[in-house]
């Protein structure tokens, strides 16, 4: 779990023209907000939040206006949709020892068994809990030689220490189909589609 130092100030100017004067800056408008007080307005320094966010479920340290240090993880991270650029950030207080729930990456390592298989993600991150300052980035599932019907539920994947699983053990994470029946479906619709016409 990374942990990077983000100098932030406080913003008392709110809505678009405002929001428009801060990202014309190269800055990027956000809201700190939990531990039941009130929401935090911020304008925080656009490259080095951008670089932070490559990290998933990064912990950063605040330095809010030189006065006073916080913790935070991001919560919600508003994009332009065409030019990717940052266009708000809220983001979560929290403090050393304190368990947050948060999503994980799920990554696959290996290969499906010989065959026309298709591996379906029915969930790209993993729901889990884990102490604040020790978040995992993401978790590693063999996919070794698994066939046709085979799954892989949520309790069966390995999480280090401290973390907690956020969903039911039951839970299919990942599930391996055979190709040529996706095909065959496919054929019929087509064959349906041309009977109606």
């Amino acid at each position: 779990m990374s942990e990077v130092k983000i100098a932030a100030t406080t913003r008392s100017e709110f809505g678009k023209g405002a929001a428009r004067r801060i990202r014309r800056d190269s800055k990027v408008p956000g809201v700190l907000y939990g531990h039941g007080s009130d929401p935090l307005h911020l304008t925080l320094p656009g490259h080095e939040l951008l670089l932070a966010l490559r990290t998933p479920n990064v912990l950063i340290a605040l330095d809010i206006d030189g006065t006073s240090n916080e913790l935070a993880i991001p919560k919600s991270v508003q994009r332009d949709p065409i030019k990717g650029y940052l266009e708000h950030v809220d983001l979560q207080l929290v403090t050393r020892g304190e368990k947050v729930n948060v999503e994980i990456y799920v990554h696959t390592e290996g290969d499906l068994a010989p065959g026309a298989f298709l591996l379906e993600h029915v969930l790209n991150t993993l729901p889990v809990e884990a102490e604040a300052t020790h978040i995992p980035e993401s978790v590693t599932v063999s996919i070794q030689g698994l066939t046709a019907g085979d799954s892989i539920l949520a309790k069966d994947i390995p999480l280090p220490s401290g973390t907690k699983l956020g969903v039911e053990g039951d839970t299919v994470v990942l599930q391996v189909l055979a190709a040529q029946a996706e095909e065959a479906a496919g054929e019929e619709a087509e064959g349906d589609a041309s009977a109606e016409a």
